[in-house]
């Protein structure tokens, strides 16, 4: 039984993923990276770290240090996402859909903690989140499950009482190894990665959401 309810945020809460790109190809051109948006797509739901230090095995740079690199990119996304950032379609009906239904609700994001509290504020739904995770506070980010056991520990529930909201195979992945069931939304940029298959329900978009989905998970 699905007693409580874990949402990624990039690209599920809000429509950030590609300002992630942008703030990553920003930033990783200035360094000397020969990437455009299309090829940040490889990086989608990384962690910061873990993004720069992907692209740094493929196009190595001596000078700014990597840690300043992830630095500008998290400070160029939450500038972004306080300028443009609009709730997906259907966030906050579902959000206020689960809390009257009486589901717990957490967030576990592989962003900096700085970059949720910036969503938060602009899309105006801090009040709905009884735990907000970061996987800056784990030893590694997605795919990796360590923010999503540390989510639902902090709830109270086992993974296995807990459903979690992902629209990046990254995230997918994580959820599935907590052992938590997965909805998947998928990003139209990743939509033919095979790894979704993985996920117990696909949908096109969270408006399609049902609360009676949850019984059959």
């Amino acid at each position: 039984m699905i007693r409580a309810v874990v949402f990624d945020m990039d690209g599920m809460l809000i429509d950030s993923e590609p300002l992630w790109r942008i703030a990553a190809v920003e930033a990783l051109n200035a360094a000397g990276v020969p990437i455009t948006v299309e090829d940040a797509v490889a990086t989608t739901g990384l962690r910061t770290d873990e993004l720069v230090e992907q692209w740094y095995g493929v196009h190595p740079w001596p000078e700014p240090p990597r840690k300043v690199v992830e630095g500008q990119i998290e400070r160029r996304v939450t500038e972004l996402i306080r300028e443009r950032g609009v709730p997906n379609p259907g966030v906050r009906e579902i959000l206020a859909l689960l809390a009257g239904a009486g589901y717990p609700l957490a967030i576990a994001s592989s962003s900096a903690s700085e970059v949720i509290q910036a969503v938060l504020e602009t899309l105006g739904v801090a009040s709905f989140f009884s735990v907000v995770q970061s996987a800056e506070h784990e030893p590694f980010g997605k795919p990796h499950p360590a923010v999503y056991i540390e989510a639902t520990r902090r709830l109270g529930f086992s993974p296995r009482e807990c459903v979690a909201f992902e629209d990046s195979p990254n995230g997918v992945i994580a959820a599935k190894a907590a052992r938590m069931a997965c909805v998947a939304v998928p990003d139209p940029a990743l939509i033919d990665d095979r790894r979704f298959l993985a996920a117990d329900l696909r949908l096109p978009a969270l408006a399609d959401f049902r609360l009676e989905m949850l019984e059959g998970l």
